[in-house]
């Protein structure tokens, strides 16, 4: 009896690791993998973005090759990560940076923000999204818009993307990326300058939400996104090493260096 008593708390403390580190990164599928080649949703599609000012980076590696003639984002060796934890449940939340150039001031009328939950959906099942901008990194900078702890989410949809590796490419419908959109009625006014964008999302099912990074073919290192998990870091694939982006699209208008650009031109004539 206290052999056996020995071995199932030595398998309880070998799993420990393993589910802290679902919560901040999704590296293995809690399920095996569907691989049924089409996913049998025929709702509403992400149309894309109309006005953007700041488009992130990608993360569509692969267009019409998925289950169902989906596109894919997929995961390519020696990277293994599918993406990185920003659930409000446990407040793990990521950053990324942001800059508006020189002149300019950005009345942003909306940010897109991008997700999965294992298992879930489409439809999507993203619930919510928690959004604070800082003057800053996150850790030394002063909030100047948000806060993570009121619902901004406007609408969420599938992109019609499926985040995939290499051994289920074609056919894995595991992970469906969400966007969520997120409208503001009362327009983000903010000046020149460098800021970091900080979010969470929340949703319905037991994995995630997760935040699969900006993916480019050929290309390891896509940026500088942090993560924050009791501690702030870089984010940081397991597999290569290799630094990352996270994808979001700001939108709006822009005024000041094209409309001193434009009087520019006018006076130059006269």
């Amino acid at each position: 009896m206290r052999t056996l008593s020995i071995f199932i708390l030595a398998t309880l403390l070998l799993a420990i690791p393993a589910i802290a580190s679902e919560i901040n990164v999704d590296i293995e599928d809690m399920a095996p993998a569907d691989v049924s080649g089409y996913s049998g949703y025929t709702g509403p599609i992400w149309d894309g973005p109309k006005a953007v000012l700041w488009d992130n980076g990608p993360f569509i590696t692969h267009y019409g090759t998925g289950a169902g003639g989906a596109d894919e984002s997929l995961v390519e060796p020696p990277d293994n990560t599918h993406g990185w934890g920003c659930q409000m449940l446990y407040d793990n939340i990521i950053a990324d940076d942001f800059e508006i150039p020189s002149g300019e001031t950005w009345e942003i009328t909306s940010i897109s923000l991008f997700g999965y939950q294992t298992l879930g959906g489409p439809p999507s099942t993203l619930t919510a999204t928690f959004i604070e901008i800082f003057d800053g990194p996150p850790e030394t900078g002063t909030s100047v818009w948000g806060d993570l702890y009121t619902d901004v989410l406007t609408t969420t949809e599938w992109t019609n993307v499926y985040r995939v590796k290499p051994d289920v490419a074609g056919t894995g419908t595991d992970r469906p990326l969400m966007v969520n959109v997120c409208e503001f009625a009362s327009p983000i006014i903010l000046a020149e300058g460098t800021y970091y964008m900080c979010w969470q999302h929340d949703g319905t099912e037991p994995s995630g939400p997760w935040n699969q990074p900006v993916t480019i073919t050929g290309q390891l290192e896509t940026g500088d996104a942090m993560q924050y998990i009791g501690t702030w870091g870089y984010i940081i694939d397991e597999g290569s090493g290799s630094a990352k982006g996270m994808p979001f699209i700001i939108e709006g208008t822009s005024s000041g260096a094209l409309e001193n650009e434009t009087w520019a031109t006018i006076k130059a004539v006269f």
